[in-house]
């Protein structure tokens, strides 16, 4: 089957309405899609858009010395906490992933709908330049269900992302 545009009409979307709003009011060039089927980890989202692993983005939420860091990467890598350390100055206890009050409450997403932008307030943010190989990424459209439609250049612009190779 093939992912549905987004319909604003549909209840269980209400982080994503929130989010097709700040792409409508902020004019940014991405859609958002729900696909027909569940997409709870990376593979199964590559999956039911027909896509590599590697277009599945994540937005991951760290605290370095208790300071909100987003950190967009390739959801088909793991994020290496060392470089992060070295990014920061920091030893790598010093990173760490942020539990899921603390996403929500300073992202205004759940975990597992994080976008990479639209946050109450901004964050700094480190955008993994393997991410930019591709022509079309997809990522946390808000919810569970929605997943946003971006180019990697659109998204740099966006979020006015420091690159970062994060890949050890």
């Amino acid at each position: 089957m093939i992912p549905t545009l987004f319909t604003p009409s549909d209840p269980s979307t209400n982080s994503g309405q929130a989010l097709a709003r700040f792409t409508a009011d902020h004019g940014i060039a991405a859609e958002l899609v729900v696909p027909p089927v569940e997409t709870p980890t990376v593979v199964a989202a590559a999956a039911a858009l027909g896509i590599e692993p590697g277009q599945v983005i994540k937005s991951l939420l760290f605290l370095v010395r208790d300071e909100p860091v987003l950190v967009i990467a390739s959801g088909a890598a793991p994020v290496d906490r060392s470089i992060l350390a070295g990014r920061f100055g920091v030893g790598k206890k010093q990173i760490k992933l942020a539990d899921a009050e603390t996403v929500a409450r300073l992202t205004g997403y759940p975990v597992g709908g994080v976008p990479p932008f639209g946050h109450p307030a901004p964050i700094l943010t480190l955008l993994d330049r393997a991410v930019l190989a591709w022509d079309v990424i997809y990522g946390g459209g808000g919810d569970e269900r929605t997943l946003l439609r971006i180019a990697p250049g659109e998204l740099a612009r966006v979020t006015g992302a420091e690159l970062i190779t994060l890949a050890g």
